[in-house]
């Protein structure tokens, strides 16, 4: 099933829309461009408490220095995108889920120079019990040393968690899946391990866990 087409709700631009209906024009600036920012946040069915959303007010404090970053100017508060996120998991009746919060240029010009367009927001909210195979958890899985480094500080603002950035995730795990293994290890440009292509690396030294 396509994720464009399903049964649900939306929060767009302060509105629930239907799943069916939450749609961008194709010249929308983002879509050509990359310069958006997002967030990947998990809700959890917790034995006390019911659904949780894990560290949703850390996720929104980094959306937001991610558009600060970048220069967008964001439409809503804080305080409105905790709750659109709440609302988004409630409204679409689920008790463990994937959100997705982003913030994207609209379609009011074109260009490099990026500017008079008006920055819009959605959240969405779906059923993604794992990112990768759940077996994966026991057995563990193969990992392969990309040959693409993470991208310098100063070469794209990798502070951000802009959309854009995400081109060079995709080459390495494109790059390890074709070579066998399941998910890419980045290194920094000085030969230091980064993350995956879509998760932070963790160690465990001495009883503590460390990442880089």
């Amino acid at each position: 099933m396509s994720l464009a087409d399903r049964d649900g709700l939306i929060w767009m631009d302060g509105e629930m829309v239907p799943w069916r209906e939450a749609k961008v024009h194709v010249l929308t600036h983002t879509f050509h461009y990359g310069l958006g920012v997002f967030e990947g946040v998990r809700a959890y069915n917790t034995p006390d408490r019911g659904t949780c959303i894990f560290r949703l007010e850390e996720h929104t404090d980094r959306l937001f220095r991610s558009a600060h970053i970048l220069g967008m100017t964001m439409p809503y508060d804080k305080d409105t995108l905790n709750q659109a996120q709440k609302d988004v998991v409630r409204e679409n009746g689920l008790e463990e889920a994937y959100l997705r919060p982003m913030s994207f240029l609209g379609s009011e010009g074109m260009g490099l120079r990026a500017d008079g367009l008006k920055t819009h927001t959605m959240v969405a909210a779906w059923e993604w019990p794992s990112y990768m195979d759940p077996d994966a958890r026991d057995r563990g899985i193969k990992v392969r040393t990309s040959s693409f480094t993470r991208h310098h500080v100063n070469i794209s603002m990798c502070k951000a968690k802009a959309n854009g950035n995400y081109i060079n995730s995709m080459l390495a795990l494109r790059e390890a899946l074709d070579s066998g293994a399941e998910e890419a290890l980045m290194l920094d440009n000085e030969g230091y391990v980064a993350e995956g292509s879509g998760e932070n690396v963790f160690i465990v030294r001495d009883n503590r866990i460390y990442t880089p």
